[in-house]
């Protein structure tokens, strides 16, 4: 038996929305994909106005966070990986961040 390979077609995203506890990017293709925020610690850590402050990396083939410093794949998104920043390194961009906001 044989099998016809599968094309796959590169995704990129379109717009973003963050709410208290959902990530959500709509794709150029149709989709929409969203995650639990807690997935993103330094977006579920920022404020309401540094969540609405991004912008596509490339032609959409990420999003850009600057206030945040985070930056997230959309082959990520679809593949279902979380954050891989460590907790040493979560726990030294909050405290540089100074007094909860």
């Amino acid at each position: 038996m044989t099998t016809s390979p599968i094309d796959h077609w590169p995704a990129f995203a379109q717009t973003v929305q963050v709410t208290d506890d959902t990530l959500t990017v709509d794709l150029a293709d149709g989709r929409s994909i969203a995650v639990p925020l807690a997935w993103y610690p330094r977006l579920a850590h920022g404020t309401p106005a540094e969540r609405s402050n991004w912008r596509l990396i490339g032609r959409g083939e990420g999003v850009h966070w600057p206030d945040l410093d985070e930056d997230i794949s959309v082959e990520n998104l679809l593949s279902g990986a979380r954050s891989g920043e460590s907790q040493r390194s979560f726990k030294q961009w909050i405290a540089a961040r100074g007094p909860a906001r």
